[in-house]
């Protein structure tokens, strides 16, 4: 690979030029020198040309700037989403601390292996969405009017409020992200009940390396 930055892991590997035509050229001499040096066989399917931006490598992929910098790859969010739904579908009859122990390993593992992310916004995206698929949980396991007018008011909302929100005949995920809830539940009374925060997690990674 003379003259090339590339970087390597197992059998994936991405090599960078400074043109398309550069990165052609590079790949079409690379396939063949792998086919009839070494024997290997590249898989079409997963190699292209493309801008860095565009692709992924071991989950990450990179900002579009002058000054690249390292971020989680949108297909890599998609698939952490994806199981994370599967596991709050199992939680919905769970008392709501027992099943954030649960959760903990999970979110603890997913941040830990993206803790060279530069960009974090994502990582306080899915810290909001993750506490309203826990908001989601709640309302569906209060059922009637009368619990779920209860419990607000016992959160601290006034009873007009708290009934008015009660009665309002939303969905679980509309409730969820409304601002009754909101007011409820809020980052702390998680916090309280140990729910891992991805971005602060991911902050004191960060600080300690």
């Amino acid at each position: 690979m003379r003259g090339h930055v590339f970087c390597r892991y197992a059998d994936d590997c991405n090599i960078y030029v400074q043109s398309k035509r550069a990165g052609e050229r590079v790949l079409a001499s690379v396939t063949q020198f792998l086919a009839r040096r070494l024997k290997l066989k590249v898989n079409e399917t997963k190699s292209a040309v493309d801008r860095p931006w565009r692709r992924k490598f071991l989950g990450y992929s990179m900002t579009f700037h002058k000054q690249p910098r390292l971020k989680v790859a949108p297909a890599s969010v998609k698939r952490f989403k994806g199981k994370l739904k599967e596991l709050f579908r199992i939680g919905r009859g769970r008392n709501l601390a027992k099943f954030i122990t649960e959760l903990t390993p999970v979110l603890r593992g997913w941040v830990n292996y993206f803790r060279l992310a530069a960009v974090k916004g994502v990582f306080e995206e899915l810290d909001g969405w993750i506490r309203r698929k826990l908001r989601c949980i709640l309302w569906r396991q209060w059922k009637r009017t009368y619990t779920r007018a209860k419990n607000l008011m016992r959160c601290g909302l006034d009873r007009d409020r708290a009934l008015k929100s009660a009665i309002n005949g939303r969905g679980p995920w509309w409730n969820s992200g409304a601002s009754h809830m909101n007011a409820c539940y809020r980052k702390s009374y998680f916090d309280k009940l140990g729910l891992v925060s991805l971005l602060d997690q991911l902050q004191r990674l960060q600080c300690t390396t």
